[in-house]
């Protein structure tokens, strides 16, 4: 692919810095992940080791200040990064869009100093992975109806309920916690704490087995009688879900950025078998309808890209961004179904089987559209915006 597919920002080219970072993550990417991606997809074991050295690189502290261990980056280097590595491995990209998205971000932009120093350092290094608990057995759109609840006791704090469908939930030692501390203010009763497996009663249950992204750390969390210290909660009380919307709206560009790195990927696999394929005398790639399929792929990919980056650059510039991260994360994680799917169809039977990639790419595919508020919720964030 040319440089313009690669395109970031909104005069669509990279500085030589993205550049850098851009060719650093792909490097990577291709040097430590390709060789072991089907290892840790049939395994499901999360990949450590590999997190470990992403760590040493940054990429578990992108938009952390240097002062808590990070690299002090903005949206648009982290919208980078994760693409290349979503392009070879999207489980992983999902682990780092998640970490420095939900957990870290959420700590990075709300929590006092004092909690920043206590936990930033510790997930910037790697030393942990973090999680996010938001969504729970019976609420998942409709966050506002968590049963994880909060209750004061001296100083502390005694949480008691659950969380579902946490990323990290089973390896990261440090979540941020969103639990009703006020169930008559409703959305507005909802405080977040930051909560340390340290802590009495605070534990993973279920491990997930799920479709795709396998490598990726998914369970549930158990809170049971949970003392946390009033310090520990991030802003004020009552505060917890607007700060959570917020957080989602930044995640959403991560997950764009996933979308497009899965795409990118499944376009580049759909490309070189139809390149190798032989069909009736000729390579397929010269057939109409293959070049078809690869056309409307580019074109789409492109779109997702550029529409990622200008989210990313206005979160950047310290505009607003919402809405522009909703399409972004609505078009581009449907891009990568579409994508995925025509990815497979390219490579035929050979699509089906695990010895290419194309499968992989289309039972990953299938979250995005889904995590961080499914396409549904999205065209309800857009559709508001214009009938306001």
């Amino acid at each position: 692919m040319s440089d313009a597919t690669l395109a970031a920002g909104y005069d669509t080219s990279l500085n030589d810095e993205q550049i850098a970072i851009r060719d650093l993550a792909r490097d990577f990417a291709e040097r430590e992940i390709r060789p072991v991606v089907m290892q840790y997809d049939e395994s499901q074991e999360f990949p450590a080791e590999i997190f470990r050295a992403m760590a040493e690189l940054g990429f578990l502290g992108i938009m952390v200040s240097p002062e808590y261990g990070g690299v002090g980056l903005g949206a648009t280097e982290a919208s980078i990064i994760i693409e290349e590595i979503s392009r070879v491995d999207p489980s992983i990209g999902l682990g780092v869009a998640a970490h420095n998205g939900l957990c870290s971000g959420h700590i990075n932009r709300f929590a006092s100093d004092e909690l920043k120093a206590a936990y930033l350092p510790r997930l910037a290094s790697g030393e942990t992975m973090g999680a996010w608990g938001l969504t729970e057995p019976g609420s998942g759109s409709d966050a506002s109806g968590m049963q994880t609840v909060a209750r004061r006791d001296g100083s502390d704090w005694i949480i008691n309920g659950s969380k579902n469908f946490i990323t990290h939930g089973t390896v990261g030692d440090i979540a941020v916690i969103m639990a009703v501390t006020d169930r008559e203010k409703r959305a507005n009763g909802v405080t977040a704490f930051v909560v340390d497996k340290s802590m009495p009663g605070f534990s993973a249950s279920k491990k997930e087995n799920k479709l795709g992204m396998r490598c990726s750390d998914t369970s549930s969390l158990v809170l049971e009688d949970v003392r946390v210290p009033a310090t520990n909660m991030i802003g004020g009380e009552g505060e917890g879900f607007r700060q959570a919307l917020m957080i989602l709206d930044g995640g959403r560009i991560s997950i764009a950025a996933l979308s497009v790195g899965l795409a990118q990927g499944a376009l580049e696999a759909a490309l070189k078998y139809s390149q190798e394929r032989k069909q009736f005398g000729k390579n397929i790639a010269d057939f109409q309808g293959i070049q078809f399929k690869l056309a409307d792929m580019a074109t789409e990919v492109l779109a997702a890209r550029l529409m990622t980056y200008r989210s990313a650059f206005l979160r950047d510039s310290g505009r607003e961004y919402a809405v522009e991260a909703s399409m972004a994360k609505y078009f581009a994680s449907e891009v990568a179904v579409r994508c995925a799917n025509e990815g497979v169809q390219i490579h035929g039977g050979y699509g089906y089987i695990k010895e290419y990639p194309a499968e992989k790419y289309y039972r990953d595919a299938k979250l995005l559209t889904i995590g961080e508020g499914t396409s549904e919720i999205q065209k309800i964030v857009i559709s508001r915006s214009l009938l306001k």
